[in-house]
């Protein structure tokens, strides 16, 4: 704000506010040039937001009205995006391999095979930095649930930290992995790391020191992910094995070995606990018990997406396939309306 009013010439303003907030040693020529244009970016921002606002407010009126009515429609509207894009977020020089939502401001890291990682404004479509640090390929990006860190990973052989409120310094560099690290994940605690790497391990690290706490041994071939469950018990993993894996994130047993895929399995992720009736539903069963304990547990269902062309459900804790989806397909995130 200082050096918005400073900037425009509102001395009278930029001196009252000066005295008002009690600051001494503020000067607006040592600005970051990441506080330049903020303010009027928040302000576009706060204007787009109170827009939302309003047509939400119209459609929650609309909805109620229709809950309302004796006869109700049925939906026609598909929950899945539609083109055109709102923005397309172009300035990488190799495919992107992955990417993050920042869980708190209208931030967007992604990940590529130019060894960078872009954060963009996904609110007005700007790239706000290029992070450079690693030297190959960036495989995967991650925030820690506040948002003041983030996680990337390589196939330099890395796993690095770097502080989002700092510039996005890099403040710790992990090494441990013999090969191309393809996954890394923040646990839900934030005190923990869980990396998967083409050495064919999963390694969990402790956020504070750096230090790989444990070492996760099974697939025979490449992991290509490792998720964890929303309440952090347990791990799900893809591998070049042509399996996934659910492993008790404490013991770092194998808890069930998930068979039928016909190639080999690029991603796996544990279902969201609010999406199990839907999942329920897919799989025709029935609904549960109402002392049933796995109704609201996390890690009871997963999903797996495969180089064979199919997405399949799994029973976590039978290792019953539930249902299996036949389409080329890149898992990324599990989506339910």
């Amino acid at each position: 704000m200082l050096s918005y009013l400073h900037a425009a010439g509102m001395h009278a303003a930029y001196a009252a506010l000066l005295h008002d907030a009690a600051i001494a040693d503020f000067d607006p020529a040592d600005s970051s040039a990441r506080a330049v244009g903020l303010l009027e970016k928040k302000w576009t921002s706060v204007i787009r937001l109170q827009k939302k606002i309003i047509d939400l407010e119209a459609r929650n009126a609309a909805l109620l009205a229709e809950l309302a009515s004796p006869a109700r429609p049925s939906p026609s509207a598909p929950f899945l995006p539609r083109p055109p894009p709102r923005h397309t977020l172009a300035s990488h020089r190799a495919p992107v391999t992955r990417l993050a939502f920042h869980p708190t401001w209208t931030v967007l890291a992604t990940a590529s095979e130019d060894t960078t990682v872009k954060i963009w404004d996904w609110e007005g479509g700007e790239m706000e930095r290029t992070v450079k640090g690693h030297t190959k390929a960036v495989m995967d990006v991650d925030f820690d649930r506040t948002g003041s860190l983030m996680v990337t990973c390589s196939s330099d052989l890395t796993v690095k930290l770097w502080d989002t409120s700092n510039d996005y310094t890099n403040v710790k560099t992990l090494h441990g992995h013999d090969h191309s690290v393809s996954s890394v994940r923040f646990m839900p605690d934030g005190e923990n790391l869980v990396s998967a790497s083409r050495d064919k391990t999963i390694r969990v690290w402790q956020v504070s020191s750096g230090y790989c706490t444990k070492t996760f041994t099974g697939h025979a071939e490449w992991v290509r992910e490792a998720v964890p469950s929303e309440d952090g018990r347990w791990l799900v993993s893809a591998s070049n094995d042509q399996t996934s894996r659910v492993w008790d994130f404490s013991t770092g047993e194998t808890k069930m070995e998930l068979h039928g895929h016909g190639h080999v399995v690029e991603c796996a992720l544990f279902v969201p606990v609010n999406a199990y009736p839907a999942i329920r539903e897919l799989a025709g069963l029935k609904p549960p018990a109402a002392n049933d304990t796995r109704a609201k547990s996390p890690g009871v269902y997963v999903a797996t997406g495969s180089r064979d062309k199919t997405i399949k459900l799994w029973d976590a804790l039978s290792g019953q396939c539930l249902r299996t989806f036949v389409r080329p397909v890149s898992l990324s995130s599990f989506l339910v309306d």
